[in-house]
């Protein structure tokens, strides 16, 4: 019984991500200029919110158990590793892929290497919470860990909607656009096994990695997304868009906790 509320629990972040990422099949032909104004600013939102509430405060908390009063190096060094990793990966997919290829598109390509990112230490945690339980070997663990993949798995069905429609508006195609969505969850559940099978020995990873992939995200909303609402004079609507996508997946992150 325990052995498939772990396999549920780590099936059900991935699966959660693929269905937001289907979004894109809501929407036929281009998408109007404000309409896409408010997508990719719903998609900084909710990317600042995650950043903010589901990787740098854990971090910090974590950091501040190792590293005391200097908690904020590893947050420090790893949100602008974050950032820089960005511009590496960006530059060596541009000369690896064709102009013509999938994710020629270079916001297309940050993106979703930023989600992607982004997903690793989340997968992490809920190996982390799955092998703990296996660990103490009680009920109760088991359905707390349960609880936390439940809570970032419905977490994960805006994020999968913020990186797949954006990706839409810049390749044109809703199907390119799902699969990269569904593509960029699949490193939750690998490393949500990962994380169990190492649930002692990687833990004092978990200030880097999170502050690592606020640095990815965050990097990307500046960088690409939040231009974007303007390009086209939408005048107010790309910040709201934020707005409302950040109040949304903080709302999720405070609530599932």
């Amino acid at each position: 019984m325990n052995g498939w509320i772990t396999i549920l629990g780590i099936a059900f972040i991935f699966f959660a991500t693929a269905l937001g990422s289907a979004a894109v099949y809501c929407f036929k032909g281009d998408l109007p200029p404000k309409l896409q104004a408010a997508i990719f600013g719903f998609a900084a939102g909710v990317m600042l919110a995650a950043s903010v509430w589901s990787l740098l405060l854990p971090a910090l908390s974590q950091a501040e158990n190792a590293w005391g009063n200097y908690a904020l190096f590893p947050i420090s060094v790893g949100f602008l590793l974050g950032g820089a990793l960005i511009v590496g990966f960006d530059r060596i997919l541009h000369y690896k892929i064709n102009p013509s290829g999938a994710l020629a598109d270079g916001r297309a390509r940050k993106l979703f290497l930023s989600m992607t990112l982004h997903n690793i230490p989340e997968g992490l945690a809920v190996g982390f919470a799955f092998g703990g339980a296996y660990v103490l070997g009680t009920a109760a663990a088991y359905w707390t860990a349960l609880g936390l993949a439940l809570g970032v798995g419905i977490q994960n069905f805006p994020e999968g909607a913020a990186v797949s429609l954006p990706i839409k508006s810049s390749l044109g195609n809703p199907h390119k656009a799902f699969l990269f969505g569904v593509i960029s969850a699949v490193a939750e559940p690998i490393f949500a096994v990962v994380g169990y099978f190492f649930a002692a020995g990687l833990q004092f990873l978990q200030p880097w990695l999170l502050s690592f992939s606020a640095g990815a995200m965050i990097f990307v909303v500046a960088e690409e997304l939040l231009p974007e609402t303007q390009r086209n004079a939408s005048g107010a609507i790309g910040a709201w868009g934020a707005m409302l996508g950040f109040v949304i997946m903080m709302a999720l992150d405070v609530l599932l906790g």
